[in-house]
């Protein structure tokens, strides 16, 4: 049944002024981590810098206010980057709201539809691959920015960004470069050298809480505004940062435009989908919570539809903010609340100091999450796994960065599964019980035949059946499926395939062991009253003594 329940309704029972106390402390640490990323993704998504601001403001809300989790916070993240990027470049920003209200409805039809575990059945492998690929996409996109290349029109797929980059390479500006370097060095050393030095300190905590990408933006604003710095900003490029919150855009709609739109649509509800899952699970580790994910899709569809109207972009949950609210203590939905009034407040009494960020900054920034957002240690692992599991990551994370990240899903689901088939149907077999084990069965060899079969009958293990079938005995054919776990539509064809044949041999067909889900569908497809009841047996044993006496009365 359909259940509306946001995680904030019972966070709020018995919450008091400690409670909130600390949630209000978490949110506004989240809330300044949030500040650059939010800008940074939106600029690296072909978007003004004001529309990452205005997802994480609105969606950011709206998620915590609706969803399953008590900790998590949602915006605009790095995932999105590479598919609004191509949505922009190639239907342009008015479908760009419409596509990323579209997800919302699709996510939120699968909460409503409860569909939310089955997300968990994507294969990590496939998870891994296109993860591993938008990190390479992300942090090529912004090596333009990195450099100060002068490059008018990056395009979206790969041998295209890389065709332009080569060529704009003698652009290459000294000023933007050095600033690039120095902001990821300061973001390295912030975060990893830093707080090696002072983990026996009081001040280490605080070192760890804080993440360096503030401290470089600060800096680096700084040194623009007071050196004159000649390189590119966001005052420059997009003419500032607007100090109020957008009106209602309603774009063109047909749909005609539906139909091109639905396949970027639906990218961007399974991709915000597993990403704000797989962040749920995570923050339930650290705060040994576990998140209703269908109400978390529930959340994030209503978010996405709402957000693009009012000049955002598509949101899902954040990883690195949701673990930043963890570790700063925030203890319920209010944490990312406060969060985004954090923003907002930014927004409306400090957006003109934004006018001297720079890009290269904030090209420095993403490519610092690009970098922790890949799982590259897997690689070097790959070679602890067998060959299926080693195909399926590569091609994903070859065809993410290659082709598209769409095409790559569904070849890596795709392979996933033949995969899953062939391992499955391996595990699936046949054992043909001998004289060893019944020694009666040795004065009947060649008229009776006992099988056992183990695993599952399905439609990729139905050759057992088959095989069966071109090696009848001459009067008895015994078939012990005690150890048959699951039988598929397929595999209960196959059986009634089995009968016939053995009828049309002259064969008596005994059936042993049949129970739980194997006797239900038998029942339904008509196997058993094909088979008949007389020769149905509980246990292999008294199906061999009935065989024995068949046999015996047909010599008779």
């Amino acid at each position: 049944m359909f259940a509306f329940q946001p995680r904030l309704l019972q966070s709020l029972q018995n919450y008091d002024r400690q409670r909130f106390a600390k949630d209000v402390g978490a949110g506004l640490t989240v809330g300044v981590v949030a500040l650059p990323l939010a800008m940074a993704f939106a600029i690296a998504s072909g978007l003004k810098p004001e529309a990452g601001l205005f997802t994480a403001i609105i969606a950011g809300f709206l998620i915590s206010a609706l969803g399953g989790s008590r900790v998590q916070i949602g915006g605009p993240a790095g995932a999105f980057i590479v598919i609004v990027y191509g949505i922009v470049e190639r239907y342009g920003l008015a479908n760009l709201i419409l596509a990323t209200a579209m997800s919302g409805v699709l996510l939120f039809a699968m909460g409503v539809f409860k569909m939310g575990t089955l997300v968990r059945f994507i294969p990590v492998a496939v998870i891994i691959g296109f993860t591993n690929g938008i990190a390479v996409l992300i942090a090529l996109s912004q090596v333009k920015d990195f450099l100060g290349l002068q490059v008018h029109n990056l395009p979206a797929n790969f041998f295209g960004m890389t065709q332009a980059l080569s060529a704009a390479l003698p652009t290459l500006d000294p000023t933007t470069t050095a600033l690039a370097l120095a902001s990821l060095a300061l973001i390295l050393a912030w975060q990893f050298v830093l707080p090696r030095l002072l983990k026996d300190n009081r001040w280490g905590a605080t070192v760890a809480l804080m993440p360096g990408s503030v401290l470089a933006l600060v800096l680096a604003t700084a040194a623009v505004a007071l050196l004159k710095l000649p390189v590119q900003t966001i005052g420059t490029k997009f003419g500032g940062i607007p100090s109020a919150l957008p009106g209602l855009v309603w774009p063109d709609f047909s749909w005609e435009t539906a139909r091109f739109l639905f396949i970027p649509a639906t990218t961007l509800a399974m991709l915000g989908a597993i990403e704000s899952l797989l962040c749920a699970r995570v923050a339930d580790g650290m705060i040994d919570d576990r998140h209703d994910p269908n109400q978390e899709l529930m959340a994030q569809g209503i978010a996405n539809f709402i957000t693009p109207f009012f000049g955002g972009m598509p949101a899902t949950g954040t990883i690195a903010r949701t673990v930043t609210n963890c570790k700063s203590g925030a203890t319920s939905p209010v944490a990312g609340m406060v969060h985004a009034v954090t923003l907002l407040l930014v927004v409306l009494l400090a957006a003109p100091l934004a006018q001297n960020i720079p890009l290269a900054t904030m090209a420095a920034i993403l490519m610092f999450v690009a970098w922790n957002m890949g799982e590259w240690r897997e690689f070097s692992h790959l070679r602890n796994y067998r060959l299926p599991y080693r195909a399926t990551l590569l091609s994903v994370f070859f065809l993410t960065v290659v082709f598209d990240l769409t095409v790559a899903v569904e070849v890596g689901l795709v392979a996933a599964c033949i995969t899953f088939i062939y391992r499955i149907s391996s595990l699936s077999r046949g054992e043909e019980m001998g004289a060893h084990e019944f020694p009666e069965l040795g004065a009947v060899t060649g008229q009776v035949q006992a099988h056992r079969l183990y695993g599952a009958l399905f439609f990729g293990a139905v050759k057992l059946i088959e095989d069966l079938q071109d090696h009848l005995p001459e009067k008895v054919l015994v078939l012990d499926l005690k150890n048959v776990i699951y039988v598929d539509s397929s595999g209960a064809d196959s059986l009634n395939d089995l009968v016939r044949s053995c009828r049309k041999n002259g064969v008596h067909l005994v059936i042993c062991g049949l129970a739980f889900q194997p006797l239900d569908i038998a029942r339904r497809c008509g196997f058993l009253e094909a088979v008949g009841a007389e020769q149905i047996c509980p246990d292999l044993p008294s199906g061999i003594a009935q065989a024995l006496n068949h046999a015996a009365g047909a010599v008779e």
